[in-house]
């Protein structure tokens, strides 16, 4: 699979790719990992930067949720999530950290530059923080029941599918 291209607004129109990406931040299940490269297919994600404890394909247990999925998507792995973040920044790649903090705004109000990458992270210990500081906007969804937080995968499926949204929304106007 070849790694993922940031590819201009007009490549991406004409590869059918969202010029957007993500950044899995020490996902730690398999699971996880195989339904988010599901998800990164169903809305044609430019591709997925898996780091540190992440699973990488091929894994059986990965396909059970990817279902060939990631076959179809652009990946790369990095053995420090930190270092892939900075990577990411340095190349002029604005981050959207997913995360619940105090700088977080609300997933429908923020800036949505293209290109950019997106950043989830661990299930329970969410984005490293020297992650956070280099992003461009932190991002949360909402919670309005008794439960603060969503599955990174849920989670990730929520703010891939508003990008689409948004991309498509933008080719329309």
């Amino acid at each position: 699979m070849p790694r993922p291209e940031i590819p201009t607004p007009e490549a991406a129109r004409r590869g059918g790719r969202l010029p957007a990406f993500a950044l899995l931040d020490n996902i730690r299940s398999v699971w996880n990992v195989g339904s988010i490269f599901r998800t990164a297919d169903a809305v044609a994600l430019g591709g997925l930067y898996l780091a540190g404890m992440t699973a990488t394909p091929p894994r059986p247990d990965m396909e059970k949720t990817a279902l060939g999925a990631t076959k179809t998507v652009p990946w790369d792995y990095w053995a420090d999530s930190v270092a892939a973040a900075r990577h990411l920044h340095d190349r002029g790649l604005p981050l959207i950290v997913l995360e619940q903090t105090p700088r977080a705004r609300d997933w429908d109000d923020f800036a949505c530059p293209f290109p950019h990458c997106f950043v989830v992270g661990h299930e329970v210990d969410g984005v490293r923080p020297e992650i956070i500081e280099l992003a461009a906007e932190v991002v949360e969804i909402p919670m309005a029941g008794a439960k603060q937080s969503l599955n990174v995968a849920v989670s990730f499926g929520l703010i891939a599918y508003e990008i689409r949204r948004r991309w498509l929304r933008r080719e329309v106007t």
